[in-house]
C-alpha cells in the first residue's frame, strides 16, 4: 500500500513539473527600434530682438495615436542632435510618463504658437509618474536628459520644424 502511494506521488510530482511550462514562458526577443529621420527642428532663443538659432535637430514625428502612445519606448539610446516631436490633436494641458522608456529624457512642452511653455527635465527611465505640462501644449519634444540645460533653453524660446 505504501509503495502504491509512493508511486502515485512520484507520478503526480513528475507530471506537475513537466506540465507547468506555459507558452508565455517563452523568451520574446525584440529588435531595437531604429531612429528614422522624418523632419528637422530648430530651436530659437528669445534673447535679442532677432531670434538666434540655438540648435538644429533631426526628428521623428509622432502624429498618430500609435506613435504618440509608443514614443521612444524600448530604445536603448538616442544620439545628441536627435529627438522626437509629438503632435497632439488638441491644444490643452498634456502629461507624459516614462513607461517602458529606457533612456532619461528632457520633455519640452510647446504651445500652439511654437513657444516653449514648460519643461520636465531628467525624466527617469521606466518611471510611471505623471509629468504634466502645467500649461496648455500642442507639441512635445523629447530629447536626451541634460540637453535643455546644456543648450540653455528657456520658457518662451521657440521652435520651427518641417517634415521631410
Amino acid at each position: 500500500m505504501k509503495k502504491n502511494i509512493f508511486i502515485i506521488l512520484i507520478t503526480v510530482f513528475t507530471l506537475s513539473v513537466f506540465s507547468c511550462k506555459k507558452e508565455n514562458d517563452k523568451k520574446i526577443i525584440t529588435e531595437e527600434i531604429k531612429f528614422t529621420k522624418e523632419g528637422e527642428l530648430s530651436i530659437y532663443s528669445i534673447g535679442d530682438s532677432i531670434p538666434k538659432q540655438v540648435v538644429a535637430l533631426d526628428i521623428e514625428i509622432a502624429d498618430n495615436e500609435y506613435e504618440r502612445e509608443t514614443g521612444l519606448m524600448y530604445r536603448k539610446s538616442m544620439e545628441e542632435k536627435k529627438g522626437m516631436l509629438f503632435v497632439q490633436e488638441n491644444f490643452r494641458p498634456q502629461s507624459f510618463y516614462m513607461k517602458n522608456t529606457l533612456i532619461p529624457l528632457d520633455i519640452i512642452y510647446i504651445d500652439d504658437k511654437f513657444r516653449i511653455v514648460s519643461f520636465q527635465k531628467n525624466a527617469k527611465p521606466l518611471d510611471e509618474t505623471s509629468l504634466p505640462s502645467g500649461k496648455p501644449a500642442k507639441y512635445i519634444l523629447e530629447i536626451n536628459a541634460g540637453l535643455s540645460n546644456q543648450w540653455n533653453l528657456k520658457v518662451g524660446d521657440s521652435i520651427y520644424f518641417k517634415k521631410n
